[in-house]
């Protein structure tokens, strides 16, 4: 399938791990499968959720291959091949297409904290460069360099397979002046979770979500309520949901969700480093949040 627009929940899907770090295939299948039983929107492989920083080329290759195949068509499969090296990220984006992944998203380049003219010329160079849909990802939290509203509405404006953007810049202000301002055809995704409510209520489109891995049903519920413009039942969920989100993010993303994923026994508690295992006492808030949830 061929995305022409991105809505609902996305769910930003952890990479599961074998005790001596390669990649655990058959629970990678497993977690599909929740998600595509719970009627997700989108799952997105290879993202920060994903531990991408510490995936190597052809395992990010391997990880959009095998998602793509044993999704089958069943949901769209968005793939994370963005980087700090706009030609590395052009050469990912190909083998994206080339497997037959429905989007990419392009995170903003981290670290070498590139200008707003240097910013918006990465994201054109890389929509030139591959023709498929793809969704610009700014996480200033993350990447040091928040990408302005200016820059976005430049990118959604000139660069018209840039359907989307994914906003975790937790700035309201500026996700408003985007989608005041937005052509139509771009629409603005919520990259925080907890954000997610108010976001749609001001015209956000959906979210691509952390906690949707452990909760995909009831998250999507929240989601699509709020796009329906029934906010008194979205809102009633989303306080049902707050421990669980506020304990997703205790330590470092994807730690709690991975650990969360751990205790309802889908995956193994294993990441790669510098991710390491959640604090005893983190674990133990992580489990009760769990526990009231009736996940475990």
């Amino acid at each position: 399938m061929k995305l022409t627009t991105i809505k609902g929940t996305i769910t930003a899907l952890v990479t599961p791990f074998n005790q001596d770090g390669s990649i655990d295939y058959p629970s990678l299948d497993g977690l599909i499968d929740f998600q595509i039983e719970n009627k997700i929107d989108g799952i997105l492989v290879c993202g920060t959720t994903g531990e991408s920083p510490t995936l190597s080329f052809q395992e990010k290759t391997d990880v959009i291959t095998h998602s793509v195949e044993y999704a089958a068509g069943r949901v769209p499969i968005i793939a994370g091949t963005g980087s700090n090296d706009t030609k590395g990220s052009v050469k990912l984006t190909k083998v994206a297409k080339e497997r037959g992944a429905d989007a990419a998203l392009i995170v903003t380049p981290y670290y070498n904290k590139p200008t707003q003219d240097g910013l918006f010329e990465h994201f054109r160079f890389i929509a030139d460069s591959v023709d498929m849909p793809q969704i610009l990802y700014n996480v200033p939290g993350r990447t040091a360099t928040n990408v302005a509203a200016e820059t976005q509405l430049r990118v959604a404006e000139e660069c018209k397979n840039v359907i989307a953007t994914k906003e975790a810049s937790g700035n309201i202000a500026q996700m408003a002046e985007i989608i005041h301002h937005k052509p139509e055809g771009f629409e603005l995704m919520s990259g925080d979770d907890l954000l997610t409510l108010p976001i749609i209520s001001i015209g956000g489109n959906g979210v691509i979500s952390v906690v949707s891995n452990i909760m995909p049903a009831k998250f999507k519920k929240l989601t699509d309520l709020a796009l329906e413009g029934k906010y008194y039942q979205a809102r009633k969920i989303h306080y049902e949901m707050l421990d669980i989100m506020n304990t997703n993010f205790i330590e470092s993303n994807p730690i709690p969700v991975k650990g969360a994923l751990a205790a309802m026994g889908m995956i193994k508690e294993e990441y790669r480093m510098p991710m390491f295992p959640l604090k005893t006492k983190n674990k133990e808030i992580v489990r009760a949040a769990l526990k009231k949830e009736g996940l475990i």
